[in-house]
């Protein structure tokens, strides 16, 4: 179990790079394509403030655009207590505790940080899970918190978003450009319409790749937490039977979510945010027989 986390971590830090690299490939192609080292700095510059702004508003966007409500131990004893007990265990603060009001059991954490995080239920999870299943689901949702899985995501989405600005900036540079200017790199002008064009999808899949790494990671931490790795394979188990689609279809947070709240798409897993639950669930009951 150790030796999974480690080695997930590893691996996420490695795909994260790749994305750290996408941004400077594009940031080199618009210096060389108008010969213009200042030019990719404006651009670069742009894309990060854009990034930044993104990563620290992240959380109270994700909570907005999913309608999630924050509530009070007196509003739900039960959700409350078990977010407060598993916080205890991990040696965590107590982050904020929402619902979301949606039929689709499933849940999300989000923020920063330990200090500045919140988890979110869906009345549908509170519904048709029991205190054990609960407790998985939310020890998975505080393993997020507890590896910086939260962050990490935010980073992912905030690079994310960066790639796609540049590759816009790169995009309308070459449109409205002069034609006769002689600084232009003709070479370098086809190489970064093609890199403009595709960045976006490598981006996207890059952050796709993360999201998942990080459910095997936060689902053995949870594992861990509660000692009993089968309650949180029951939740997914019962997940899987009901379904986890939401009612609010939002792409930019949906790698939030403790299983995929999108609808299925065509191009199946190549565009996944989670991994195959069933997955999980193997994975999770192969911790409990080597424990």
């Amino acid at each position: 179990m150790y030796s999974d986390i480690s080695k997930n971590k590893r691996k996420t830090w490695i795909i994260l790079a790749s994305f750290v690299l996408v941004v400077g490939a594009l940031s080199y192609l618009l210096s060389r394509m108008y010969n213009s080292p200042s030019l990719a700095i404006s651009g670069l510059v742009f894309a990060i403030t854009y990034a930044l702004i993104s990563y620290f508003a992240g959380m109270r966007l994700s909570l907005a655009v999913n309608g999630a409500k924050e509530i009070t131990k007196a509003d739900n004893p039960r959700l409350w207590r078990i977010v407060e007990n598993l916080s205890i265990t991990d040696g965590l603060p107590m982050p904020r505790v929402f619902v979301m009001n949606d039929p689709a059991p499933n849940a999300f954490a989000t923020g920063r940080n330990p200090e500045k995080a919140a988890v979110c239920a869906t009345t549908g999870l509170l519904d048709i899970m029991t205190d054990t299943e609960l407790e998985g689901v939310f020890a998975h949702e505080l393993g997020h918190v507890k590896n910086y899985d939260i962050r990490v995501s935010m980073i992912a989405f905030a690079l994310s978003a960066a790639v796609a600005v540049l590759a816009d900036f790169i995009l309308r540079m070459t449109w409205f450009r002069d034609r006769d200017n002689e600084n232009n790199n003709p070479y370098f002008m086809i190489v970064g319409v093609i890199a403009a064009l595709v960045a976006p999808l490598i981006a996207t899949l890059i952050q796709l790749a993360i999201s998942r790494k990080r459910e095997y990671l936060a689902d053995a931490t949870g594992a861990l937490t509660t000692r009993y790795p089968e309650g949180l394979a029951s939740a997914l188990e019962k997940i899987s039977q009901v379904g986890s689609v939401t009612r609010k279809q939002n792409t930019s947070t949906a790698h939030l979510f403790f299983a995929n709240p999108l609808k299925r798409s065509s191009l199946g897993s190549l565009f996944a945010t989670h991994p195959p639950i069933q997955d999980r669930i193997a994975r999770l009951r192969s911790m409990e027989t080597h424990a």
